[in-house]
């Protein structure tokens, strides 16, 4: 389902689907709906009708980034775990869309971003009489914490480059470096699924989080072993969705990118502080049309 590059999207039609969410373990259900050109992906929380229910995907909205990216609005309405559907949208070329929802969490399906590509495909996308945006790096932009990196530079295309190094020989050091367009999202990381340390576990779940994880939903490493009896997809599968996670994040700048992604180490929090330190510097990127000429990198 390749879309024109030069135009915005949205759904043919309804997509409709239900699951549970990872930290809420709440069954929530979910419909993404047409939405007209420039409205971009906007959540609306069903189950709440005494306030604003409508939650924009920006990168300013982004309220809360543990194992997850929360966003919310002025109201104090939040959507969590946004990452993967976003990512999907992302590499399909879903401009605009209505993500409807009855509960606080984004399903986590089977922790990859493969059956919200299903679901959109299911559907199919429209195209629109509208010119798409695309955001074009001219500066290098980069936030480092401690030993974690994460950076946008200039390129003539998306890609994406993380690097995870973990103590458990189950992942070790793993890295992925390449062109993320919709082809290589399909093939090399829509199906990588999220992870996370048996240890962890009691932990997460006193803190409300984690409710739904299973091993359904979860790749659960314990010491140097997988605990999942099918094993792991492919054998960088940490890294790869890591790259996944980032694509969601970087999503919610409202526009796809023109640039080169580098993360080490990074998570959830430092995607979005590039997102927030990349707003802040207008100076460092432009909005472009998919057939208009490179700007000089400065």
């Amino acid at each position: 389902m390749a879309s024109s590059a030069s135009h915005q999207h949205t759904l043919a039609g309804p997509a409709i689907f239900a699951g549970v969410g990872v930290h809420s373990g709440q069954h929530v259900r979910v419909s993404i709906r047409p939405a007209a050109a420039g409205t971009g992906v906007v959540f609306v929380r069903t189950d709440i009708q005494d306030r604003d229910n409508r939650v924009p995907a920006r990168g300013e909205a982004v309220v809360q980034t543990r194992l997850g990216t929360v966003i919310g609005n002025a109201a104090g309405v939040t959507v969590s775990t946004v990452e993967h559907l976003m990512a999907a949208l992302a590499a399909l070329g879903v401009d605009n869309a209505i993500v409807e929802l009855d509960g606080p969490e984004v399903p986590i399906m089977d922790g990859s971003a493969e059956p919200f590509v299903e679901i959109l495909d299911r559907t199919g996308l429209r195209r629109q009489e509208a010119s798409r945006n695309y955001i074009e790096i001219l500066e290098t932009i980069e936030v480092v914490e401690d030993e974690k990196r994460a950076a946008l530079s200039p390129s003539d295309r998306f890609e994406m480059a993380f690097e995870v190094l973990f103590d458990s020989e189950a992942i070790g050091r793993q890295r992925v470096d390449m062109v993320l367009d919709e082809d290589s999202f399909r093939a090399e990381f829509a199906d990588c699924r999220t992870f996370g340390f048996a240890a962890d576990v009691d932990a997460l779940r006193a803190a409300g989080l984690a409710r739904g994880g299973s091993l359904d939903n979860v790749v659960v490493i314990e010491g140097d072993e997988i605990v999942n009896p099918e094993g792991l997809r492919r054998p960088d599968e940490m890294v790869r969705h890591k790259a996944l996670d980032a694509l969601g994040d970087l999503y919610l700048l409202g526009a796809p990118l023109i640039g080169r992604f580098e993360g080490l180490y990074s998570g959830h929090g430092i995607n979005n502080a590039l997102v927030r330190a990349l707003l802040a510097r207008p100076e460092s990127w432009r909005l472009r049309t998919f057939n208009e000429p490179y700007a000089q990198a400065v």
